[in-house]
């Protein structure tokens, strides 16, 4: 049985397919312009249904991307994968195999080892994936070269570890300057002042009796009463004593003091009669604790407080709660918040976090997580010999 015999194009088709012909011609050139112009690797990548990988379609720009010819990787497709760092092959198959599963975007990021050049290189693979006869499945992409982003990324996360070691070593610093102050301006200008109120009292029962030194040495005695105030008050402020009796004393001490300055009840509970925690993160946990009741007294309009520490496993948990007005999204991102961000960084200096949210019945939450140091038996606990 014999085939029939192709027709051939009748005359008047004929001019219409050359101009087709010098069509597809004219933008197969623009395509390979712009492909071969862009920055990268446009490829074509097959995973077949048996588990095998083709190559249907490489740009030129596969030599200077990844070190290999573009026949080469045609020939071989498992170069590629054989370039990628051992700790980075197993994201990267996952990533291929999530895409195939659910056909949404391939997208990677990982480092390749380009043997040629003995260098490393960060390549960011985006892929669209389309299903084909058979279950296989084809990504039509571009791979690019992000080794410079990724480097200026690494440098700007050491810049910022840099930053935040200075920041708590400022703090800390800080912290031992007040300690150091209050405690010279409790001992020595408080002891002073209580010898000059003595001397006083001293020589006031001498006095002649004349009103008006009587009058005199009465309002020199409240002089120094006032100024063993200012002094106390002052230390205080540096550096609360009540920090030398634990943090839970300290953070209740402080309440009681809110509570009085501001008429706004401070309600303070915790589980914990001390909690073990070194000298500078003690401070820290405790500025944190007075810069969040300052921004409820400026700003919150609250008429309750409600304070809890407790200790969850190996962690130290301080809610402060407050029914005022909230806090909104735009609160925080304005240019003059120092006071959230003085208090988030305190939190991260101790390796803790610090999350701000809505407080069940209205208000705000502001929750500092902490992690506590192992016992001291615990860390000193030794293996014996059976």
């Amino acid at each position: 049985m014999s085939l029939p015999d192709t027709p051939l194009p009748s005359p008047s088709l004929a001019p219409a397919m050359q101009a087709a012909n010098a069509a597809l011609i004219d933008y197969q050139a623009r395509f390979n312009a712009v492909v071969n112009h862009t920055p990268g690797l446009v490829y074509q990548f097959v995973l077949h249904a048996d588990g095998s990988t083709t190559y249907p379609y490489l740009s030129e720009g596969c030599a200077a991307l990844l070190g290999l010819a573009v026949a080469e990787l045609q020939q071989d497709p498992s170069c590629f994968p054989r370039l990628i760092l051992a700790e980075d092959r197993k994201r990267y198959e996952e990533t291929m195999q999530a895409s195939r599963t659910t056909l949404e975007g391939w997208n990677w990021e990982g480092r390749i080892w380009i043997e040629a050049w003995r260098d490393v290189k960060w390549i960011s693979l985006r892929a669209t994936p389309s299903p084909l006869a058979g279950g296989s499945v084809q990504w039509d992409g571009i791979m690019t070269n992000v080794t410079a982003s990724k480097l200026e990324q690494e440098e700007a996360r050491r810049s910022r570890a840099r930053l935040a070691e200075l920041t708590a070593h400022i703090e800390q610093v800080k912290e031992q300057e007040r300690t150091r102050i209050a405690r010279e301006i409790h001992d020595d200008l408080g002891g002073n002042l209580t010898a000059i109120k003595m001397a006083l009292a001293m020589l006031a029962a001498r006095l002649p009796d004349d009103p008006s030194l009587v009058e005199k040495a009465e309002y020199l005695d409240h002089l120094v009463d006032r100024t063993i105030e200012a002094v106390h008050r002052i230390s205080l402020d540096l550096r609360p004593s009540t920090l030398d009796l634990g943090i839970v004393a300290a953070l209740e001490w402080q309440a009681r003091e809110f509570e009085k300055q501001f008429d706004i009840a401070c309600i303070f509970r915790s589980g914990e009669r001390d909690i073990e925690l070194a000298q500078d993160h003690a401070s820290a946990l405790f500025r944190i604790f007075q810069e969040a009741l300052t921004n409820i007294a400026k700003h919150a309009g609250a008429t309750r407080v409600m304070v809890s520490l407790r200790r969850q496993r190996q962690h130290l948990i301080l809610s402060i709660c407050d029914n005022g007005r909230g806090i909104t999204p735009t609160d925080r991102l304005k240019p003059q918040s120092f006071g959230l961000r003085g208090m988030s960084e305190r939190a991260a200096a101790l390796g803790g976090t610090l999350t701000l949210s809505a407080a069940p019945g209205g208000g705000t939450m502001v929750a500092v997580k902490i992690r506590l140091a192992a016992p001291a038996a615990a860390r000193n606990t030794e293996p014996t010999e059976a």
